[in-house]
C-alpha cells in the first residue's frame, strides 16, 4: 500500500517480519506434533526455539537470490540455523502453501478482527445520529429529483440496517476464512499424519481444511475480499449522499472543513467533499479486487501459481483500504455538518410537489376516479399550483408529517430488536 493510504496495524499484519514469524511458528509446532506422535524424538522443538528466535526478511531475500523461491529460502535458512541434528525433520511432510496458507488464514482473521472493532465504531456513530436528528423532517429524493418527504433518521436507520448486516457478514466470513492446512504437495496426507494438522490448527485458533488440494480452495479468500467490497460499497454509498447534499445548490450536508484547509488551489470559496469522493474511488479499487479474487478460484489441477502474485497485491491493499475508508467515513459523520435551515428551506419551497402523492390520494379518498386525480394534481403541480385549498392542504401536511414520525419509531424498533436486518 502506498504511504499515503497505509494503515499501522494493518501493515503489521501483512508485513513479512510478521508473516516469517508464523512461519516460524507453524514448523515448530509441526515439529511438537510429531513429537506427540511418537515420529521424532521429544525435545526438539524446545531447541529449535532456543536456538531461532526469528528469520528476518533480509535473510530470506538474501538466500531467495540463489533458490528463486522464497518458502524453500525460508526452510534452508532455517536448517543452517538449527543445525544438521535437527535440520532433517524441518518442514517434515509438509509443502510451501502449508505454511503460506495457514499463515494467510491468520492474516485474513486478525485483519477482519480489526475490522469489526472499525464496524462497530461506526455502528456507534449512526446510532447517535440516529438519535440526534429524529423528528427532523427532510426532502426524500427519487432520481436526483424531489419525491416525498422523509425523517432525516430515516436516511440513517438505513445505514444502520446496512451496517448491522455487513456485522454479520464479517462473522461469517470470520468463520468461513479460519481455515489451514498441513496436508502435503496434494493434499493427501502421504507424509504427515492428519492428527498433527488437527493439532497445529488448534494451537493456531484455525480448522483443519476438510478437503484440500496442494492448497486451501480460494473461495474462501474469494469470501475475504467479497466481503471487504460489500462493506466499501456500503460506505460509498454513504459517500455519495454526502456529496449530492453537500451541492451548492443543495447545501444541506456538508464535511467538516478543518481551520487552515483549502477546498482549491485556485478558487478560495470551495468546500468540496474531498475524502467522501476518495472513499468512492477506493470502492472502485476493491471491485477491481474483488474481480481478481474471484478469477483465482479456478486453478490447473491441483494447484498453479497464478493465483499468488494477484494475493500478494490484493489482499493487503484491500485491508489496507475497507479499514482506511471505514475510519474516514467514522471522522466524517462524526463532525457531519448538517445545515437544519437549509433543509427546511428546500422542504417548504418544494413542499407542494413534495406532498403530490399526499394529494392525489386525498383526492381519490374525496371520491374522484384516480385517473382523473392524477390528471388534476399533474396539470396543477406543473403550473405551481395546488388543486385543494390551503386549509385542506395544511391539515394533509400536518397528518402526513405525524405519520412519518411514527413511521421512524416503528424502523427503530425493527433495528433494535433485529429481525429485520438478518
Amino acid at each position: 500500500m502506498i504511504e499515503r493510504y497505509k494503515i499501522p496495524e494493518i501493515e503489521k499484519i501483512w508485513s513479512e517480519e510478521n508473516k516469517l514469524r508464523i512461519w516460524l511458528l507453524i514448523e515448530i509446532l509441526t515439529i511438537e506434533g510429531l513429537e506427540k506422535k511418537g515420529i521424532i524424538k521429544k525435545g526438539i522443538a524446545d531447541k529449535i526455539r532456543k536456538k531461532v528466535k526469528k528469520i528476518t526478511p533480509e535473510e530470506v531475500k538474501e538466500r531467495e537470490k540463489v533458490t528463486n523461491h522464497d518458502v524453500a529460502a525460508f526452510v534452508d535458512i532455517l536448517e543452517k540455523k538449527v543445525g544438521r541434528e535437527i535440520a532433517p525433520y524441518i518442514h517434515f511432510g509438509l509443502t510451501s502453501s502449508d505454511l503460506l496458507d495457514t499463515t494467510l488464514a491468520i492474516q485474513m482473521k486478525e485483519t477482519l478482527e480489526l475490522i469489526m472493532k472499525k464496524q462497530r465504531e461506526l455502528k456507534s456513530v449512526l446510532e447517535n445520529l440516529v438519535s440526534e436528528y429524529e423528528g427532523v423532517i427532510t426532502a426524500g429524493r427519487t432520481h436526483g429529483m424531489f419525491a416525498e418527504p422523509m425523517t432525516l433518521s430515516h436516511k440513517f436507520l438505513s445505514y444502520l440496517s446496512e451496517v448491522k448486516r455487513n456485522e454479520e457478514r464479517l462473522k461469517n466470513t470470520l468463520e468461513e476464512i479460519s481455515y489451514g492446512k498441513l496436508s502435503g504437495s496434494v493434499g493427501n496426507y502421504l507424509h504427515i499424519d492428519p492428527e498433527i494438522e488437527k493439532y497445529v490448527m488448534k494451537k493456531l485458533g484455525l480448522k483443519p481444511e476438510p478437503v484440500s488440494t496442494q492448497i486451501v480452495p480460494r473461495d474462501r479468500v474469494a469470501k475475504f475480499v467479497f466481503t471487504l467490497t460489500l462493506i466499501a460499497s456500503s460506505l460509498e454509498r454513504i459517500a455519495t449522499e454526502i456529496r449530492l447534499l453537500s451541492r451548492t445548490e443543495v447545501g444541506e450536508w456538508g464535511e467538516p472543513f478543518k481551520k487552515g484547509q483549502k477546498g482549491s488551489s485556485s478558487m478560495p470559496h470551495k468546500k468540496n467533499p474531498i475524502i467522501s469522493e476518495r472513499i468512492c474511488g477506493m470502492a472502485r479499487i476493491l471491485r477491481g479486487y474483488l474481480i481478481s479474487a474471484l478469477e483465482n478460484i479456478a486453478l490447473w489441477h491441483e494447484r498453479d501459481i497464478s493465483h499468488s502474485s494477484v494475493e500478494r497485491i490484493i489482499l493487503p491493499d484491500a485491508s489496507h483500504l475497507v479499514y482506511y475508508m471505514l475510519d474516514k467515513m467514522i471522522f466524517v459523520l462524526k463532525n457531519l455538518n448538517i445545515d437544519l435551515k437549509k433543509i427546511e428551506e428546500n422542504l417548504k419551497k418544494n413542499e407542494i410537489y413534495l406532498l403530490s402523492q399526499g394529494i392525489l390520494y386525498y383526492l381519490i379518498e374525496k371520491g374522484m376516479e384516480r385517473s382523473k386525480a392524477y390528471k388534476v394534481v399533474q396539470e396543477n403541480l406543473f403550473k405551481n399550483k395546488v388543486p385543494i385549498n390551503e386549509k385542506e392542504f395544511k391539515n394533509l401536511r400536518k397528518k402526513l408529517y405525524n405519520k412519518l414520525l411514527k413511521i421512524e419509531k416503528i424502523l427503530k424498533k425493527r433495528i433494535k430488536n433485529g429481525k429485520f436486518y438478518k
